[in-house]
């Protein structure tokens, strides 16, 4: 395990980390976020403009479709589409390649960058293509960081990409800085996603990096490859941090004031499992295999152990934490020769781009692993999160991925259906791969002697995506476009029959009544519990039929007691701590679209679950861990004067719950005259069109 202390090396050394002497402004993370900063914010508040955005096939479609119903007529800076979620096209006939060709007709019309499906995994390409030093970027996906290179990344819902397009801004209050002190270096066969699951374990528990950003430096930093510092620097969005920047001139630490501090020990770092249902549910693969029945028991899944070793049933390495090259080649010289793979284990490998798989082709490395029987797959996202490579019933699954939330890789418990992803690095999958499917750590294989020194993957040459795919047609900003070449309005956009518009959203009621239609008292609850993943994000052009699936796997009852309701009524949830996870929207849009108004919690596990629910227009309030027991599933919550309350910035809302009226204090905490406004508006969307009007 990594080892964590509480006193960076520069700091013994005499400079400081808070006071007079320790200036937040001269940290890498403040100076680029003053450059964004819109002129005349008030201290302590950042009202941010972006480089460029960000979205994929599952959330591209409704982000444009809210923009241009709220007066969007460009995209008025950069805004790269991928198709790396959707890209199996799959489910619902022709609904997947219809987000496509949606996509594609967008970018024409109104200026943006369109990259085909199974041509690079989302962050993969912004990596390659987008990212620079001293920039920002917003996405609409979670795991938007890009701090390795220089650029900070924040992953939001769609709302917030909205605001962007109609050049709005991101507004969030000065976040505080935690210093990430890297020493030592990896030992061999120890990989890089060993590494980011000790990370999140140290720092999700307690919300110690909670909407904060993590700023990595020290001289450990040094032995790492561009590739291990992008596997690191995904995964702190496991720690609910609100973004990350790297520093590679260590006298740029000297002087700045940090908020907090780790330091993590490299040369002391062991092979780890993350074990279900959280990246931070971590153990070293050495602790697991000594004590097999300790873990495996409570999962109802002791039978994988025989003769004291735990059979997986399948190994995937994927995505932007796992599909990378030196990660893929690495973990391909673990494979023996002359072996092939056991046919029980199901051995798959993704490259997290069209150019690693040119790369990997030309060199040799993929067919080292077609040789060992695994399969070599196109760039995309599914395993990821439910929609491609779905174990059997009861099976295990490990992968070098982001996320093992339950249920996430496919399985469907309404169905009497149960799978479990446990987390580990490349080289440790390789390693079990080469050892029949017992789980091993790379380290215990002996088969790290074998491992080459590979040099950092530096950026690809930019012009690569126009040799593989020469229609692609970049950004060009309107204001730069030849007069010819503006004609936006002769564009039409393809609108499959999935593809339908948002349903109306009313505004905000004097007087708020709801029912709580699903209490959950769960310690945190996934967006991916919210809304699932896997197939049911095919539907997520149609907010309708979407809406169906809302909590569906963990509270199966809720649609139908929303869709009960009388006129007057509307519907709400109760969740201890919800939100953890994707950032999609659609876990709160899916609750507006079924009449959705409040969420009920003791704290929201990010910022941008909290955004994405006040831009649908759900009021995200927080009670008192003590009244939990009364928000019960099917209690009635009346607060009278809310629209009045809200639009006077009222902190403490007295409100009455059950056939009892039990008196309860409701708390709206840190609401911006935007977001206020938004609230009784009803929705962004509704936002828009009435300032416009």
């Amino acid at each position: 395990m990594i080892h964590y202390t509480n006193t960076p090396a520069a700091i013994r050394d005499g400079q400081p980390l808070f006071g007079a002497s320790g200036e937040r402004s001269r940290t890498k993370a403040y100076q680029i976020l003053d450059a964004h900063n819109k002129p005349g914010t008030p201290e302590g508040k950042y009202r941010l403009t972006f480089d460029a955005l960000m979205s994929h096939d599952i959330t591209y479609v409704s982000i444009i479709q809210t923009a241009r119903a709220s007066g969007m007529t460009a995209f008025p800076l950069p805004y790269v589409l991928t198709n790396c979620h959707n890209s199996l096209c799959a489910v619902g006939g022709t609904i997947n390649a219809d987000d496509h060709a949606f996509g594609l007709s967008a970018a024409k019309k109104y200026g943006g960058t369109y990259v085909p499906p199974n041509t690079a995994v989302c962050h993969q390409y912004m990596r390659e293509f987008i990212a620079e030093p001293g920039k920002m970027i917003l996405g609409s996906d979670s795991h938007t960081r890009y701090g390795h290179l220089g650029t900070m990344g924040i992953g939001e819902g769609g709302g917030e990409l909205v605001k962007q397009l109609l050049r709005d801004t991101y507004d969030v209050d000065a976040p505080e800085v935690v210093l990430i002190w890297l020493t030592g270096e990896l030992p061999r066969g120890v990989g890089p996603h060993d590494a980011a699951i000790s990370m999140v374990a140290e720092l999700f528990p307690d919300g110690r990096a909670k909407n904060k950003i993590l700023e990595f430096a020290g001289p450990g930093i040094a032995a790492l490859s561009e590739d291990y510092k992008a596997n690191i620097d995904v995964m702190t969005t496991e720690t609910s941090c609100l973004s990350s920047i790297w520093v590679y001139d260590l006298d740029d630490v000297n002087g700045a004031g940090y908020d907090s501090y780790a330091e993590f020990d490299l040369s002391t770092q062991e092979c780890m499992i993350a074990l279900p249902f959280h990246p931070s549910n971590a153990v070293t693969i050495r602790e697991f295999t000594a004590e097999p029945i300790k873990y495996l028991k409570p999962l109802g899944i002791a039978d994988k152990v025989v003769k004291g070793k735990v059979y997986a049933d399948q190994g995937i390495i994927c995505g932007c934490s796992g599909g990378l090259t030196d990660l893929l080649t690495e973990a391909s010289e673990l494979l023996p020769d002359g072996k092939t793979v056991a046919p029980e284990f199901e051995f798959s490998v993704y490259p997290a781009s069209s150019s690693i798989a040119k790369k990997l082709t030309k060199n040799g490395v993929f067919a080292k692993y077609l040789d060992f029987g695994a399969v070599v797959k196109p760039a995309f996202c599914g395993p990821c999160f439910g929609a491609g490579d779905t174990p059997p019933h009861r099976g295990i699954s490990i992968r070098h991925a982001t996320r093992n939330f339950p249920n996430r890789e496919g399985s469907k418990p309404s169905d009497g259906q149960a799978a479990f992803v446990f987390l580990m690095d490349a080289h440790s999958i390789a390693a079990t791969a080469a050892n029949g499917g017992v789980i091993i750590p790379a380290t215990d294989n002996n088969a790290s002697e074998n491992l080459k020194t590979i040099s950092a993957f530096a950026n690809i040459n930019k012009e690569l995506l126009q040799e593989l795919f020469p229609g692609l047609t970049p950004f060009t900003p309107m204001s730069k476009r030849k007069k010819a070449d503006a004609k936006p309005a002769s564009v039409k956009l393809k609108i499959g029959p999935n593809i339908t518009d948002w349903p109306e959203i009313s505004p905000l009621p004097d007087t708020l009544q709801v029912r709580i239609c699903a209490s959950i008292d769960d310690e945190v609850t996934t967006t991916d519990e919210l809304i699932p993943s896997g197939e049911t994000s095919s539907y997520r052009s149609n907010p309708l039929k979407l809406a169906e699936f809302t909590l569906s796997r963990r509270c199966p009852g809720y649609v139908a007691a929303a869709k009960s309701l009388p006129g007057g009524q509307f519907s709400a949830i109760y969740a201890r701590k919800p939100g953890d996870g994707s950032a999609r929207e659609q876990a709160a849009s899916c609750q507006a679209v079924l009449r959705g108004k409040a969420n009920f919690a003791i704290e929201y596990a990010t910022k941008r679950y909290r955004s994405n629910l006040i831009n649908w227009g759900i009021v995200p309030f927080t009670i008192d861990p003590k009244d939990a027991n009364l928000f019960a599933d099917g209690e009635t919550v009346t607060i009278e004067n809310l629209r009045e309350q809200i639009q006077n910035g009222t902190r403490e809302i007295p409100a009455l719950i059950g056939e009892a009226g039990t008196a309860v204090t409701l708390y709206l905490h840190d609401m911006t005259d935007s977001e206020r406004r938004i609230l009784l508006n009803g929705c962004l969307m509704n936002d828009y069109k009435a300032v416009n009007s």
